[in-house]
């Protein structure tokens, strides 16, 4: 007997007219299909002309018929359907593009990934990194959805031992671990090279040894009134800040 095939990964579901103009942007070979409502039917004129060329299927649908192909009713009344985007491991600090690099370890809400995404993007990133971390939150149907576009802006590596590749990547980042206290304010970092922020999961922070891993530790200083702010918030923040640190 033939041993099984290997399950096949779902398709990329991208709600919204952001992330499919994102789609049809950056990997437009990609997209599979489209479906749209009426009251989007001019937004997607442009999309179905390229998918009509490709000779590739498009369709208007009612919106209860798009609720079920996007699996949400959150769909933006507009959804692409792609071929899944994997993503590689890291090779190198060489291969990635110059600038501030967000670095993500045990991220677990597949929104906080998308929010973070979209404001990396929004903040001139061109790369992130996510750990081998088993609670890292990778590309879901809300992530795509959250990143509004964002995480089609970024080239995406993985690392499998985080802190091996914070060493390596010591070389050319200024490697900053974002803590709830016991940082230093962002002013405060030093300036000249590139930093590579280094985010943790929502609950229990960054594992001692991805800290140990980092040059230096940055912390928001805040009222006091509450501990810290959501992830997603406090990356746009220190992204802000650390964006023009060179």
């Amino acid at each position: 007997m033939r041993p099984p095939r290997p399950p096949q990964p779902e398709p990329d579901r991208l709600c919204g007219p952001a992330a499919v103009a994102a789609a049809f942007a950056h990997r437009p070979q990609a997209v599979l299909r489209l479906f749209y409502v009426a009251a989007r039917r001019a937004e997607a004129g442009p999309f179905c002309a390229q998918l009509a060329r490709a000779r590739k299927p498009y369709r208007e649908v009612p919106p209860e018929e798009l609720a079920r192909v996007a699996g949400t009713a959150h769909h933006g009344g507009i959804v692409a359907i792609a071929t899944p985007r994997t993503i590689p491991e890291l090779p190198g600090p060489e291969a990635l593009p110059p600038g501030l690099l967000p670095v993500l370890d045990g991220i677990g809400n597949p929104h906080n990934l998308g929010a973070i995404a979209r404001s990396a993007a929004f903040f001139g990133c061109r790369a992130m990194l996510l750990s081998g971390d088993p609670r890292q939150a990778g590309l879901s149907d809300a992530a795509w959805r959250t990143s509004e576009g964002g995480l089609e802006a970024l080239a995406l590596f993985r690392a499998a031992d985080l802190p091996a590749a914070l060493r390596r990547l010591s070389a050319r980042y200024l490697t900053v671990a974002a803590v709830a206290r016991e940082g230093v304010p962002p002013a405060a970092l030093p300036t000249g090279r590139p930093v590579a922020l280094v985010l943790g999961n929502e609950e229990q922070g960054l594992p001692e040894a991805t800290v140990a891993a980092c040059a230096a530790r940055v912390t928001l200083p805040g009222s006091g009134a509450v501990e810290s702010l959501n992830v997603s918030v406090a990356a746009a923040v220190l992204m802000h800040s650390l964006g023009a640190r060179v």
